[in-house]
C-alpha cells in the first residue's frame, strides 16, 4: 500500500503520540493536531526522523471552525486524507449535583462535538480515499460509573455517533470505529489523580486497579496497546470491520 496520510487529534501526548509514532514506523505521513503548541513541539521533535513526515496542527476541537481549518490543512499540504484518529479528549468526575454548566461544556464540547465535527470536515476526503475513522471513545462509553455522568455521557455519544457515522459510509467504502480503553497509563491519567485523588493521587489509581480482574496481574494499559488496535483497524485486514466499538480494558466490563 502507497503511503497514506493519517491526521490525529490529540495527537502531542498519551494515545494519541503513540498512535502517531505508530503509523510513522509503518511508512505513513503523520499530521499531529492539538490545543498545545508546547506539547506539538515536543512530539514533532520526539517523532521526527530520517524517511518520515510528520506536520503539526495547532487546534482547538471544542471550535468547529478549528475543526474546519485542521483537514483543510491537511488537504492542502498533503492532497489527500486516509485516515483520522480522534484522540482529543478531557475528564472530568464528581457527583452530578456538584457539577456546573462550564465543566458540562468542557467535557462535552472536547470529546463529542470536537469528534463530530472533525469527521463531519474529514468525511469528504475519507470518501474518495475510500479510508477509515477511528474514534477513541471509553469503557465508560459502554458501562455507566458512579460520579462520571458528564464523561459517560460524551463517550456514550461518541460509541453511537461511531455506528451511525459507518452506517451512513458503508456505501461508500469508507468505515468508522471506535476503541473503547480503560485507564491507559499516560498523563491524563495521572492528572486525573491529581485533581481527583483527594490528595492521594496513589491511592486513587490503586482503587482504579483495584476493580481488575487479573489479582497481582493488574496493571494499566499502555498507550502503545491502543495504538496497535488503532492500527489494525486503520489496515486493509481489518475491512470488514465498521461499527464496531471494540473494549480494550482487561474485562474490565465483561462482568463479575
Amino acid at each position: 500500500m502507497t503511503e497514506r496520510v493519517v491526521l490525529i487529534t490529540g495527537g502531542a501526548g498519551g494515545m494519541g503520540r503513540a498512535t502517531a509514532e505508530r503509523f510513522l514506523v509503518q511508512g505513513d505521513a503523520v499530521v499531529i493536531a492539538d490545543i498545545s503548541r508546547e506539547g506539538l513541539n515536543g512530539a514533532v521533535a520526539d517523532l521526527a526522523g530520517e524517511a518520515r513526515t510528520i506536520d503539526a496542527s495547532q487546534v482547538d476541537v471544542s471550535v468547529i471552525a478549528d475543526c474546519e481549518r485542521m483537514v483543510e490543512e491537511t488537504i492542502d499540504r498533503h492532497g489527500r486524507l486516509d485516515v483520522l484518529v480522534n484522540a482529543a479528549g478531557v475528564w472530568d468526575e464528581g457527583p452530578t449535583i456538584e457539577m456546573t454548566e462550564e465543566r458540562w461544556d468542557r467535557v462535552l464540547d472536547v470529546n463529542l462535538k470536537g469528534t463530530f465535527f472533525s469527521c463531519r470536515y474529514a468525511i469528504p476526503h475519507l470518501e474518495r480515499s475510500e479510508g477509515c475513522i477511528v474514534n477513541i471513545a471509553s469503557d465508560y462509553g459502554l458501562v455507566g460509573g458512579r460520579g462520571t455522568a458528564m464523561y459517560n455521557a460524551s463517550k456514550g455519544g461518541v460509541c453511537l455517533l461511531t455506528r451511525s457515522i459507518a452506517l451512513e459510509l458503508a456505501p461508500t467504502g469508507a468505515r468508522c470505529n471506535a476503541v473503547c480503553p480503560g485507564d491507559v497509563d499516560t498523563p491524563m491519567l495521572h492528572g486525573q489523580a491529581r485533581d481527583h485523588g483527594g490528595g492521594d493521587p496513589q491511592g486513587y489509581l490503586d482503587g482504579l486497579l483495584a476493580h481488575y480482574p487479573q489479582g497481582d496481574r493488574r496493571r494499566f494499559i499502555r498507550p502503545r496497546e491502543v495504538a496497535a488496535l488503532i492500527a489494525f483497524l486503520a489496515s486493509a485486514e481489518a475491512a470488514p470491520i465498521t461499527g464496531a466499538c471494540i473494549p480494550i480494558e482487561f474485562g474490565v466490563t465483561a462482568g463479575y
